[in-house]
């Protein structure tokens, strides 16, 4: 009996082999490495190319909202009694510019963050830079 695929005339009858790795299923680099075939994805068997690969998510993990954390807006006054107190004498102080004003309150919503609370020192300090010097 004659084969249809040696002899050159006919349709094949059977599936063609891979023409990337031979019919093998593995490709061998220069490096002694050995990997499973791109094409046939190691079956040796040419893989039928229908010109489009479905990538749509249909697990149900894809439709769960995410898990980041929402913006967390920044404090814009003293949480404490001492600082609310502070802040508002920076704010009424007529001696000092808008930016200075905005300065200090950020100083003291940071010594707040970091210490807890306003420490008595931290008040002078602050108190320091906008009431002018006892004689």
């Amino acid at each position: 009996m004659i084969d249809p695929l040696q002899s050159g005339y006919g349709a094949p009858q059977g599936p063609e082999t891979c023409q990337i790795c031979g019919g093998d299923g593995r490709i061998d680099n220069s490096f002694g490495s050995v990997a499973k075939c791109p094409s046939c994805h190691g079956s040796g068997k040419r893989s039928r190319d229908t010109g489009f690969h479905d990538v749509t998510k249909t697990k149900p993990s894809h439709h769960l909202p995410t898990n980041r954390a929402g913006v967390v807006e920044k404090q814009t006054w003293p949480s404490t009694a001492q600082g609310g107190q502070l802040a508002t004498e920076v704010r009424d102080a007529a001696s000092l510019t808008a930016d200075t004003k905005a300065r200090l309150t950020r100083e003291i919503i940071e010594h707040e963050g970091s210490h807890g609370l306003c420490t008595q020192t931290f008040l002078k300090k602050i108190r320091k830079q906008f009431r002018p010097a006892a004689r």
